[in-house]
């Protein structure tokens, strides 16, 4: 089925329930969010020639007309291509050239940048910003009452991987894969009611834009930030206008977010739902905002290719205290979601026992249909069926999943391998430590040294010694860092992510 269906459907049900907001300012009902997304497919079709299956990119920061042409996409049965704004034209061009894309949607704060990328784009493609008049025509007009049939297996979202090594490969989602997403989200993660609010503070065209469709589905409210961004401080805000807010968060989000309301002496009132993933979230922090702001949060692991999907840590996890394996627990990032299959498996392809470290591997409805023209990596990426997600870590007998690292960041000493997160997780329960990432460096006679990058907290000096003590009394004494490198802050790729490639050109 079209997943724009939910959205017809809601409006059919609940015309008049408030669905797209800026801050606390209704922008338009779910009868006029539909009628918006008809017209605008029809548009797409009279005016842009856009048929079922052509390729529409979005190259677009935060606003409520990203929800109404992301719909009009789908209406019309093309295809979306979000791309993250924060991206420089000439790579925001070159996954339109890749993609074929046939129009991007763009907006006054990105016109200007891929306007510099021109000669880069595909021949014939059209440009239209969310901000003109022509669009503003365009979703005013008439349309079908019924979005053009799809199936399961067709192509909807084209999700370009952050490319932090060589090009973004274009991972395929289908309207099967995000509808079995959005019902592992009813399952795994939360409750959705009509009375909700989903509040858009990462960038839609990843993550947080993912978990728009259930809230469609249950005809919820959708609220873009007046700053079309994250500020914590106007988070919270929002949280204690609206209520009921449920939101995606990065880990270093949460951080800042936990920072802002012990600042102001409050726990997230209107917060009711805080999914947090994307990165490595270390057991000080999550402990720290549990203690700021109360059991609000669920932590999901996932990756491009399985959307949202891999693994969940509900929120009654979070709050089992009285578990003797609580903290470990906290420290994993859950059970397999409901509609996956998850393993671990050796160097040579193995299916691992419990406790033994490997390749996380999933299977399921969620995982990608494979890489845009590149047959190459689907080769090497997908196994019967099977996504190798080229991160490591191990089950407990209890389906727990802890992480270790990725693949390519094990650092490999003597030949020994030693998984950095475990370091980072040691060198962050120090109160003079703010931020950590631990990465190999070549070594002559070990292959490798670990090398500690912090970022102090404020009012601190560097000491090496009493991090080196820290770390002895916490992991073995051959996995502590052989250096630490003291810096004003960590390289992060647009969705917060440590940029180990960086720290290891600056680290010699």
């Amino acid at each position: 089925m079209n997943l724009a269906e939910w959205l017809a459907a809601s409006a059919r049900l609940r015309p008049g329930a408030p669905a797209l907001l800026r801050g606390a300012t209704i922008e338009a009902d779910y009868a006029t969010f539909s009628g918006r997304a008809a017209a605008l497919a029809a548009a797409l079709a009279r005016d842009y020639n856009i048929a079922p299956g052509d390729r529409v990119a979005l190259f677009a920061t935060n606003c409520t007309q990203y929800l109404e042409a992301l719909y009009g996409i789908w209406w019309a049965g093309a295809v979306a291509i979000p791309i993250n704004a924060k991206l420089h034209g000439r790579e925001a061009a070159w996954i339109c050239s890749n993609a074929e894309a046939k129009l991007a949607l763009i907006c006054d704060d990105t016109a200007a940048s891929l306007g510099e990328a021109v000669d880069d784009l595909p021949s014939g493609m059209s440009t239209l910003s969310l901000d003109s008049d022509e669009y503003h025509r365009a979703r005013s007009g008439g349309g079908d009452k019924v979005p053009v049939a799809r199936e399961d297996n067709d192509l909807a979202w084209l999700f370009y991987t952050s490319g932090t090594t060589g090009r973004p490969k274009g991972v395929m989602l289908s309207h099967g894969n995000l509808i079995a997403m959005s019902l592992c989200y009813l399952a795994d993660v939360d409750a959705v009611s009509p009375d909700d609010a989903a509040l858009y503070a990462a960038p839609i065209s990843h993550g947080a834009g993912l978990y728009n469709f259930i809230h469609v589905r249950f005809g919820a409210r959708h609220v873009v930030p007046d700053s079309g961004g994250f500020d914590p401080d106007e988070v919270l805000d929002l949280g204690k206008q609206l209520g009921n807010v449920a939101m995606f968060a990065a880990p270093t989000m949460v951080r800042r977010l936990v920072d802002a309301a012990r600042r102001r002496g409050e726990r997230g009132d209107g917060l009711r739902t805080i999914v947090y993933g994307g990165g490595p979230m270390y057991l000080a922090d999550i402990r720290d905002a549990i203690d700021v702001m109360g059991q609000r949060f669920v932590q999901i692991y996932g990756q491009g290719e399985s959307p949202m999907t891999i693994t969940s840590l509900k929120r009654e996890r979070h709050a089992d205290v009285d578990h003797p394996r609580y903290l470990q627990r906290l420290a994993s990032v859950g059970v397999a979601q409901s509609a996956l299959s998850v393993r671990i498996t050796g160097a040579d392809g193995e299916v691992l026992p419990a406790g033994e470290t490997g390749e996380i591997e999933a299977k399921g409805p969620t995982v990608m249909l494979g890489y845009w023209n590149n047959p190459d990596a689907n080769a090497e990426t997908l196994k019967n069926g099977w996504l190798r997600t080229g991160d490591v870590g191990r089950l407990d007998e209890d389906g727990f999943l802890t992480l270790s690292d990725r693949s390519k960041d094990v650092i490999i000493s003597g030949g020994t391998n030693i998984y950095p997160r475990e370091v980072e997780e040691a060198l962050l329960t120090h109160p003079a430590v703010r931020e950590v990432s631990a990465i190999g460096v070549a070594d002559p006679e070990w292959g490798e040294n670990v090398v500690a990058c912090v970022v102090l907290a404020e009012g601190t000096v560097p000491d090496d010694a009493a991090l080196d003590a820290h770390c002895l009394n916490a992991i073995a004494r051959f996995k502590r860092p052989k250096r630490y490198v003291f810096l004003e802050s960590l390289p992060k790729n647009n969705y917060g992510k440590v940029l180990k490639t960086e720290l290891r050109k600056m680290v010699k």
